[in-house]
């Protein structure tokens, strides 16, 4: 398959479309995670349906003194990773394609669910994210945006914008996909040392630990999860905890301790200059 690389709206939408399109959106420097996102999207699809990737670092949702200088920007081997994974094209746009007029004064604010969690650490960062995603879903028209779970509030976020301004597109969510050694992969693992990585793994050993007691409802899932990762903080280089949360998936608020249901347990953390985040879903309460 060859797969074209796109850089303005003209070019994607003079496509010509035979069954349903696909959308998954990244911000490039892509990895199996990714890979995994397009051949889901190909499945769902099938061989008359298109696949477009977009590879975009959208500056709005970073913040002063995050990594957008530094973010990985691959973009050939991004196009070939895509095209492997089973991709019709990838659009790439210019700040200013997605951008015309500058910085845009109308955004999508992403209300209270967006100012939990990430975005009680990174101000702003949902609103930004929501305007892009919505630009973009605008810019491919696809019937189908597939999105990985590691981002869970993000996903949250993206579906609740989806049905509550009326997108006619479906959005679809796809599980975690973890290395050989459980780190969730992210772009930015390329960013640890092995010293780095050993403290990193924590985040993964932590909530599936915490998973293990999730039978016995939330305050065992919190306890469980805080005894690894105060471990971690004793680590060379430490692992400095931003945030551990047991939450409600539909509106991302702490679960009381006599909650029984669905839930996702949720992290945040540094190593090192790295941020990372990770969470797994749970039912808690079950055995009570």
């Amino acid at each position: 398959m060859t797969t074209q690389l796109i850089r303005t709206a003209e070019e994607l939408h003079s496509l010509p479309r035979g069954g349903r399109r696909a959308v998954v959106m990244t911000m490039g420097a892509l990895h199996e995670g990714h890979a995994t996102l397009v051949r889901e999207a190909r499945r769902l699809v099938g061989p008359e349906g298109q696949v477009v990737v977009t590879v975009f670092v959208n500056p709005l949702q970073f913040g002063a003194g995050e990594d957008l200088d530094r973010y990985p920007r691959t973009l050939d081997a991004d196009v070939e990773i895509a095209g492997r994974a089973g991709a019709d094209a990838v659009f790439a746009p210019s700040v200013d394609e997605v951008y015309p007029g500058g910085e845009p004064q109308v955004r999508i604010t992403a209300g209270p669910m967006g100012e939990r969690l990430e975005g009680a650490s990174r101000p702003g960062h949902f609103d930004g994210v929501l305007t892009v995603v919505g630009k973009l879903l605008h810019l491919t028209l696809p019937d189908v945006a597939l999105f990985g779970q590691k981002d869970a509030q993000q996903l949250a976020l993206i579906r609740r914008m989806a049905r509550d301004l009326n997108f006619p597109v479906d959005i679809v969510g796809v599980p975690t996909v973890r290395e050989g050694d459980n780190l969730a992969l992210s772009s930015r693992n390329r960013y640890l040392s092995d010293a780095d990585r050993a403290t990193a793994l924590e985040l993964s050993r932590a909530l599936l630990t915490a998973g293990a007691s999730a039978g016995e409802g939330p305050a065992p899932v919190r306890r469980s999860a805080l005894a690894v990762l105060d471990g971690a903080a004793r680590m060379e280089p430490p692992l400095r905890l931003d945030y551990l949360a047991l939450v409600d998936p539909s509106d991302f608020t702490e679960v009381p301790d006599d909650y029984s249901g669905e839930a996702i347990l949720a992290v945040a953390a540094k190593v090192g200059t790295t941020r990372l985040i990770d969470n797994i879903p749970l039912t808690v309460g079950a055995a009570r």
